[in-house]
């Protein structure tokens, strides 16, 4: 009942995950991002608590492959779940155990891993992935383009009604966190899609805000800069 990639920005070290499905706020519990660390997407009877466990492992300097089985091997139901993974190198790992939902199956790239269950065609991952791949700009357009080739490709069997875009950058909150938690109708992949064009302009500035809040831009909010 979930679609998502995985990916690192070569040119930016940002990590990102964009990830759709037919459950309601998908993004709030499968997707995970820590600022020079890495990516992780955890679902398909979905086991939240792996994503920080993938990730700790990253930081501790295991590798994905070994990050990931060892977080399969630590929960009491691997068959159930969908580990997703990508480091600060690029290298990938994925986990997919035989309990999962229908029709299953994942994908690998340069930078990014792409994985679905309950899909439409077990070719969505692989449309993902080479969605990401042929696009250009934004580590954020990148994945909202992945996202769209999967749902172009059959995406999930039955409608998806949310979706998320989560990105880390060199802060320790997310530099992008836009999600669409519910729609009943129209496409959730279409509106984060909108999300992130009105947001994409403003992203570098929110981190200014932060940092230093002099130098932001005016937005003509009084006391909003």
């Amino acid at each position: 009942m979930t679609f998502s990639i995985v990916a690192r920005c070569e040119e930016t070290g940002q990590f990102g995950v964009a990830i759709s499905s037919s459950s309601p706020a998908v993004a709030a519990r499968c997707a995970w991002v820590r600022p020079g660390v890495g990516a992780v997407a955890t679902q398909n009877v979905t086991n939240p608590a792996l994503g920080d466990r993938v990730l700790d492992l990253l930081a501790a300097g295991e590798g994905p492959a070994a990050a990931v089985a060892a977080a399969r091997d630590g929960d009491a139901h691997p068959d159930y779940r969908q580990l997703l993974a990508v480091d600060g190198s690029g290298a990938t790992a994925i986990h997919s155990g035989p309990r999962a939902l229908g029709v299953w199956s994942e994908a690998a790239g340069r930078n990014c891993a792409s994985g679905g269950n309950l899909l439409a065609d077990a070719g969505v991952p692989a449309a993902m992935v080479a969605g990401f791949e042929g696009a250009t700009g934004s580590l954020g357009d990148r994945l909202t383009a992945a996202l769209q080739a999967g749902l172009a490709a059959g995406g999930e069997a039955g409608p998806v009604r949310s979706a998320g875009l989560l990105i880390a950058g060199t802060q320790s909150w997310p530099y992008v966190d836009l999600r669409i938690d519910w729609l009943d109708e129209g496409c959730p992949i279409a509106a984060l899609a909108r999300a992130w064009e009105v947001y994409r302009p403003q992203a570098d500035d929110y981190v200014t805000r932060a940092l230093n809040p002099v130098a932001a831009p005016s937005y003509g909010v009084p006391g909003d800069r």
